[in-house]
C-alpha cells in the first residue's frame, strides 16, 4: 500500500464517512423493520408547493398531498418544522406527534435533509404567516445516503456543479429555472413555427457525408456495415432533400457535433435548429427571425427590452441591417469595395496587423478583417449580409454584386446568434463550389466540405427558390435567461473525465 493510502484521514474527512455511515445504518434499520422506503412505488400528489401558496384562501383547512425533498428539519420536542421542496419550489410543514403518531413521529425524527419525502395535512397559516402545511401524515419515499451541500455557502464551485448537475438543481434554484425557461424557449419557438405552417421533422445523426457548414465532424464506425460514418455538423443538407422533395417549409431542433474546443459559447455537443422554406429568400428570413426574436421575448421575458451582464438589448425596434462591406468600412474604415483583387487585400491586412493564410482570397480576408474589428462593436441586434462567396460553399450568388452571395448572420451582444441564406439550387453552381471545397481540404483546411453526390442528385431533380437559416439554440436560451457561459444552459456539458 502506498504512503500516501496510509496517511490518516483528516477529523473533516472523518466526520463525513461517519455521517455516511450513519444513513446508511439508518437504511439498514429501516429495511430490517420492513420500511424500506425503496419497496415503495409511487404516491399520489395533489398540489405543488406554489399551487398552495398561490391559492392559499381556496386551500385554506383543505387536505393536500405533497412530495419533495426534505431540505430542513428543526426539531422541538414533541413538534417540529421543516421544508419540503418540489420542482416549483418549497413549502414549511408543522409536524407534531399528536398528529401524525407517535411511532411515525418517532422515524421522522431520524429523516436526514435530502430524503424524498410525501406530506399529507392541512393547509394552514402559522402565527408568523408562513403558508404550511400541518401534516397528519409524513411517509419516507426515497432515502438519501449523500450529504448535501451546507445550506448557506451553497455548492458554487462551477466544475462540481457541471458534473453534479442534479445536486446544482436540488441546491440553486435560479439554475432550475434557467433550465425550465429553456423549456419553455423550444416550446414557443415550436409555437411560432407550427402557427406559420412549418413542419418539424427528424434527420440522420450518423452520416456518410458531414456537410452544411464549416467544421471539423467526429468520425465513428458502423460495424454492422462495416463502414465509417460521421456525426452530423449541421442539418442543412437533408432538410434541403425534403423542399426538393415538396414539403415547402421544414425545421428540425436537434443536436449536432462538431470536433472542437470548448469556451463560454462553444460545446462540442450542442442544439441547433434549421429551418427552410420555398420561394422566398434571405430577405424572407430575416423578417422573420426579427419577428420571431421579439417574440420569444415577449412570451418568455414579459419583455423586448432585455438584460444581459451589463447591456440592455433592445429587441423591439428595427434590427440594424449592414453589408460586411459596411460594417467593415464603418469600423476598420478599410472599404472592400475599392480594393482590386487578393492582393491589394492581403497587403492593406499586412497593414492593419491582420493575420491570414496563403490560401486565402480576398473575401476571406475581408471576413477576417469582420472579425478583428466588428463583431465587437455589434451588441444590438444587428443584421450582416452579403458575403464573399469564398466562406459561402451553399448560398446563392448575388445577382448584381459579383463575387458575393445572398446571406446574413444576425449579431446580438457581439455574438453570432444565426446563419441564414438564400439557398444554392443550381446543381451545376453547386458542383463546382463542392470542387472549391475539395481544393480547401488539400490545403489543409480540416472545415471544408467534400461532394456530396446525392445532395446534388437532389438539386438535379430541382429545389425550388428557398430561404434557409440555422439558430444557436444554446446562445439563444443563454440571451433570455442571462447566462454568462454556454455550460450553464446545458444540463449535462461536455466535461474532461476525472481519471484522465
Amino acid at each position: 500500500m502506498s504512503e500516501q493510502n496510509n496517511k490518516p484521514q483528516q477529523p473533516q474527512e472523518q466526520d463525513l464517512n461517519q455521517l455516511l455511515k450513519v444513513r446508511r445504518e439508518k437504511l439498514a434499520a429501516l429495511q430490517e423493520a420492513g420500511k424500506d422506503p425503496f419497496q415503495i412505488t409511487k404516491y399520489d400528489v395533489t398540489h405543488h408547493s406554489t399551487d398552495i401558496k398561490e391559492n392559499f384562501e381556496q386551500l385554506q383547512g383543505t387536505t393536500v398531498r405533497i412530495a419533495g425533498r426534505l431540505m430542513s428539519k428543526r426539531v422541538m420536542g414533541k413538534a417540529s418544522f421543516c421544508n419540503v421542496q418540489d420542482k416549483p419550489g418549497n413549502i414549511q410543514v408543522y409536524v407534531a406527534r399528536d398528529s401524525v403518531g407517535e411511532e411515525p413521529y418517532a422515524d421522522f425524527k431520524k429523516f436526514d435533509v435530502g430524503d424524498i419525502v410525501g406530506i399529507e395535512g392541512e393547509v394552514f397559516e402559522t402565527k408568523t404567516g408562513e403558508k404550511s402545511i400541518h401534516a397528519t401524515v409524513v411517509i419516507l419515499l426515497s432515502k438519501s445516503l449523500q450529504i448535501l451541500p451546507e445550506k448557506y455557502h451553497g455548492l458554487t464551485n462551477t466544475d462540481i456543479r457541471y458534473r453534479q448537475r442534479y445536486t446544482d438543481l436540488v441546491m440553486n434554484p435560479e439554475v432550475k429555472d434557467t433550465f425550465i425557461k429553456r423549456s419553455k424557449i423550444i416550446s414557443k419557438i415550436r409555437q411560432y413555427l407550427d402557427a406559420k405552417d412549418f413542419m418539424e421533422v427528424e434527420t440522420p445523426m450518423l452520416v456518410a457525408n458531414a456537410g452544411g457548414a464549416a467544421a471539423r465532424p467526429f468520425v465513428t464506425h458502423y460495424n454492422a456495415l462495416d463502414e465509417d460514418v460521421k456525426l452530423r455538423i449541421s442539418l442543412e443538407l437533408y432538410l434541403k432533400r425534403l423542399i426538393v422533395g415538396g414539403l415547402e417549409r421544414v425545421y428540425e431542433i436537434g443536436r449536432v457535433f462538431r470536433n472542437e474546443g470548448l469556451d463560454t459559447r462553444h460545446n462540442p455537443e450542442f442544439t441547433l435548429m434549421e429551418l427552410y422554406q420555398a420561394y422566398t429568400d434571405y430577405h424572407g428570413m430575416m423578417d422573420l427571425t426579427e419577428d420571431m426574436f421579439r417574440y420569444l421575448a415577449k412570451e418568455v421575458c414579459g419583455t423586448t427590452t432585455i438584460t444581459y451582464g451589463e447591456h440592455t438589448i433592445d429587441l423591439g425596434k428595427p434590427f440594424e441591417r449592414l453589408t460586411m462591406i459596411e460594417a467593415v468600412k464603418k469600423y476598420a474604415g478599410v472599404d472592400f469595395d475599392a480594393i482590386a483583387d487578393t492582393a491589394e487585400a492581403k497587403k492593406i491586412a499586412d497593414e492593419k496587423g491582420v493575420h491570414y493564410e496563403k490560401r486565402h482570397e480576398k473575401g476571406d480576408i475581408l471576413n477576417l478583417f469582420f472579425e478583428e474589428f466588428v463583431e465587437e462593436h455589434l451588441i444590438q441586434p444587428t443584421f450582416i449580409m452579403d458575403h464573399p462567396i469564398e466562406i459561402s460553399p451553399l448560398t446563392k450568388k448575388k445577382p448584381d454584386k459579383e463575387g458575393y452571395v445572398e446571406r446574413f448572420e444576425l449579431f446580438i451582444n457581439t455574438w453570432e446568434m444565426c446563419n441564414a441564406y438564400s439557398e444554392l439550387n443550381d446543381p451545376i453552381d453547386q458542383r463546382e463550389r463542392f470542387k472549391a471545397q475539395e481544393a480547401a481540404l488539400a490545403a489543409g483546411d480540416e472545415e471544408a466540405n467534400t461532394t456530396d453526390e446525392d445532395f446534388l442528385n437532389a438539386l438535379e431533380i430541382g429545389m425550388p427558390p428557398t430561404g434557409g437559416i440555422g439558430y444557436g439554440i444554446d446562445r439563444l436560451v443563454m440571451l433570455l435567461t442571462d447566462s454568462p457561459a454556454i455550460r450553464d444552459v446545458l444540463l449535462f456539458p461536455t466535461m474532461k473525465s476525472l481519471d484522465k
